[in-house]
């Protein structure tokens, strides 16, 4: 239900924007967040939007603080990550995940997935 794009290669202290549709679903009226999965490391969450009637409060893993936003276009139903200053260790598959029930202080991930998009950042 949840159609990423975005992502590629990029040197060191570059930007990337990752982009996340959901034909089926009225993306404001949802929390969704952008995890991401490195190479033999868990899943990680490093960022979270709140629903638009919930004011669109924004969540970020320290790591990334600072250097990657969250951002919702309630006209094209679509959310974002970009992500500037990348580091290395930003090297991941990132996904964009929602579901009904889902909110940024829920420890607990979604169950709605895009399908995932691979950032390699690299010099």
């Amino acid at each position: 239900q949840l159609v990423q794009s975005g992502g590629g290669l990029v040197q060191p202290g570059g930007s990337l924007r990752l982009s996340c549709e959901a034909p089926e679903l009225r993306l404001e009226n949802y929390a969704i967040a952008w995890f991401r999965q490195a190479p033999g490391k868990e899943r990680e969450r490093v960022s979270c939007l709140g629903t638009s009637y919930g004011g669109d409060s924004t969540y970020y893993e320290d790591s990334v603080k600072g250097r990657f936003t969250i951002s919702r276009d309630n006209a094209k139903n679509t959310v974002y990550l970009q992500m500037n200053s990348l580091k290395l260790e930003d090297t991941a598959v990132y996904y964009c995940g929602t579901d009904q029930y889902y909110y940024c202080s829920n420890p607990n991930p979604p169950t709605y997935w895009g399908q995932g998009t691979q950032v390699t950042v690299s010099s």
